[in-house]
């Protein structure tokens, strides 16, 4: 293994299954000690991917390296030098949380005492100590995720990978788990992070790819990818719902890019590179139709504007 080499190289790799595509030729670098966040539309191959990397999957086509190894070709080697936290955390009910993690080392080759010693780092760690004689059945959802996260922190990974960790955890388990992966990356884990929460990988990525239909269509850090929306975002919230269709047509044409629906938030956005006269552009238009807003202003764009923007959202 190269030392200098890059934490994951996907080179032109492909992979379908039947007639649907999941990957089509794409390409990835990863960089060591860093976190990767990867975003992409329910279906667009994120999940191929990672299953892929953990050496679930065999690729179609192109090559996969973990640390200059080949995940097809050693992909035993590959299995110790990284740790997978799925989707649905992957822990026995009927064990105790200490169990579960000693369970876990000794099916990694530690010894029983050895087993022991590293279930209680890692259980401090993850501030499960109080709780770690108590059978699992008696976690809460966001202490099921972090006993996961300990038992894949057994074997000190190089590279950990998460699938939407943090999925269904309250705000408070959230911050305390963004905490967590910011500690391991600076004693130098690197982290892939797939996740539906885009202030998440805001916050935690040092880069990003976006994927779509299995094709690679945007790759930077944070703000990188926010200059590809415009300088700024224009936002109008409407007093009536049933106005943000006419906003929609209203605004089209005057911003760097097309109107973007939130009916969620009931609010429609448009990307600028000229602040001031594009918001006094939109001002004059709501007056002119006399439709009603309750707000009105110019901010940065989020990752959430971006990633509607790149894949064509509305």
């Amino acid at each position: 293994m190269e030392c200098n080499a890059p934490m994951i190289r996907v080179e032109a790799v492909e992979k379908s299954f039947g007639s649907t595509v999941a990957l089509a030729g794409l390409d990835i670098t990863v960089e060591r000690g860093t976190v990767f966040g990867l975003l992409g539309r329910n279906g667009a191959g994120k999940t191929t991917l990672v299953r892929i990397l953990a050496t679930l999957l065999r690729p179609d086509a192109g090559h996969v390296y973990v640390a200059d190894v080949d995940v097809v070709r050693r992909a035993n080697l590959v299995r110790s030098l990284i740790a997978y936290s799925g989707q649905v955390p992957a822990v026995d009910n009927m064990l105790t949380g200490r169990e579960n993690v000693e369970m876990v080392a000794r099916l990694s080759g530690l010894r029983r005492a050895a087993a022991r010693r590293r279930a209680e780092e890692v259980l401090h760690r993850l501030s499960l100590t109080a709780a770690a004689d108590r059978l699992v059945l008696t976690y809460s959802g966001g202490m099921r995720r972090r006993l996961d996260l300990a038992a894949t922190l057994i074997g000190s990974p190089l590279l950990l990978i998460l699938d939407e960790p943090t999925t269904g955890l309250d705000p408070r388990t959230r911050l305390e788990l963004w905490a967590f992966i910011e500690d391991l990356v600076r004693d130098g884990t690197t982290v892939l992070l797939t996740s539906q929460y885009l202030e998440e990988v805001d916050r935690l990525a040092d880069r990003i790819a976006v994927i779509e239909r299995g094709r690679l269509i945007a790759s930077g850090t944070p703000d990188e990818l926010r200059q590809r929306t415009g300088g700024d975002v224009i936002e109008v919230r409407p007093a009536e719902q049933h106005d943000v269709g006419r906003l929609v047509r209203m605004l089209d044409g005057l911003g760097t890019g097309a109107p973007l629906v939130d009916h969620r938030g009931q609010r429609v956005t448009l990307p600028t590179d000229e602040r001031v006269p594009t918001l006094m552009a939109v001002a004059r238009r709501i007056e002119a139709d006399g439709i009603a807003v309750d707000d009105l202003g110019v901010r940065r764009p989020s990752l959430d504007d971006v990633f509607l923007t790149l894949t064509g959202q509305r």
